[in-house]
């Protein structure tokens, strides 16, 4: 995986300090399942994605579909162990911690971008 940041296009404020972008099948079908919890601050960005699953997970997620110009199409906070996840017409899916959303709030029709990290 690519390690990045998560940042708000409209005024290029970071969103989240340590994203990291998924390169192959095996992480995008891995996800996160077998890794700790997400701190406040960590995200996965699952390339190309439009569901996810939290089977397998025992703490839960927030969960942001993005377009492939990475506008916001849909969040899903707080998503339980044992469920599903779906948004058509998603190219990304961002994982973040439980209740990231809550705090941070990124709106339907907002775009945000990942930045690679040298």
């Amino acid at each position: 995986m690519i390690p990045g940041k998560i940042r708000r296009q409209s005024d290029a404020s970071t969103i989240v300090d340590r994203a990291w972008k998924t390169q192959t099948a095996w992480e995008r079908m891995r996800g996160l399942l077998g890794r700790k919890k997400l701190l406040e601050q960590e995200a996965l960005l699952i390339v190309p994605c439009s569901s996810v699953h939290t089977i397998g997970m025992s703490y839960e997620i927030d969960i942001v579909y993005l377009d492939a110009q990475g506008k916001v199409l849909k969040t899903v906070s707080r998503l339980k162990p044992l469920r599903f996840s779906f948004c058509s017409g998603a190219h990304y899916t961002l994982e973040l911690s439980g209740g990231f959303l809550a705090r941070c709030p990124l709106l339907k029709g907002e775009t945000v971008e990942w930045q690679g990290s040298l």
